[in-house]
């Protein structure tokens, strides 16, 4: 343990990442955290690969030097998925988590050996995501569905004047998706286990638990990364001691609408608007 006050860095294509955020708060509740949801480009997972390495190294270099960060979270399945080596490459001193559909702990978890992952189109479309699925196939039956337009419907329900659309939206989508996946449930043949592999679609269990029923396990991956980060935090000797002032734990910041991030910061982790700011106009293109 240290004194190193230095914040988290953490990000997003959007609020999605905000249930990362929500795990890495509990597992690290010593640490301060800036996050930045880059809302005015969301879904990152119907972008290029270019655009989406673009945003993501002027991110990580932004919060590098004006937040001095001691360690970068990406909060984001695509984002990982296409970044994550070049932001390593780049960044080789600095502790680097990423994330990933969550797989390997839905084979321990799964009894049918059927396994449902839903996530964008940018990220099962990716060549990790590819790796990643191979190194289990043998485990299990993966039946894999992309989700186009669920988590830009996610991001518009935060807004009060799209908001009962954005829901009406989800529900259809929820529905087209998983029955095009086949039956859910505990009999043989059955999918008996969903993979989030979005960080936005864990603010969407509760529709997701009535249309797959209540024998479903859903999986998703905050937990893991929380456990991930202060894994490499302890390694590098970074990890602080005492707590910190509960004005300097948190930022959120956004490149998009400011009252989006308000709005999702208070319904899902109770936390006051004035906590959310706009990022630097050079960050917002």
């Amino acid at each position: 343990m240290t004194t190193d006050q230095r914040p988290i860095g953490v990000f997003d294509s959007g609020i999605g990442g905000l249930s990362v955020l929500q795990a890495l708060q509990k597992e690290l509740p010593h640490e301060r955290f800036v996050y930045i949801a880059d809302n005015a480009h969301a879904p990152y997972g119907e972008k290029s690969e270019a655009f989406i390495s673009q945003r993501s190294h002027a991110i990580a270099e932004h919060l590098l030097a004006q937040h001095h960060i001691k360690a970068l979270v990406v909060a984001c399945n695509t984002a990982t998925a296409v970044a994550i080596h070049e932001l390593r490459s780049r960044h080789p001193t600095l502790p680097l988590v990423g994330v990933e559909p969550a797989l390997k702990p839905a084979l321990a978890l799964s009894q049918t050996r059927r396994i449902g992952v839903i996530a964008t189109r940018g990220t099962v479309g990716s060549d990790k995501f590819a790796r990643l699925l191979d190194s289990v196939q043998d485990g299990a039956q993966f039946v894999v569905q992309a989700c186009n337009g669920l988590a830009l419907a996610i991001e518009q329900s935060t807004l009060p004047d799209q908001a009962a659309a954005a829901q009406e939206r989800i529900t259809d989508l929820l529905k087209t998706y998983t029955q095009a996946m086949g039956r859910f449930g505990s009999a043989p043949g059955e999918i008996d286990t969903l993979v989030l592999g979005c960080t936005h679609y864990v603010f969407v269990q509760n529709e997701l638990r009535a249309l797959v029923g209540p024998d479903v396990q859903l999986v998703s991956t905050g937990e893991p990364v929380a456990r991930q980060t202060r894994r490499l935090l302890a390694a590098a000797g970074f990890l602080h001691a005492s707590p910190v002032a509960e004005t300097q734990r948190l930022h959120l910041f956004t490149t998009g609408d400011l009252k989006g991030l308000q709005a999702a910061a208070k319904r899902w982790l109770g936390l006051p608007p004035h906590l959310c700011q706009a990022v630097p106009a050079s960050l917002q293109t």
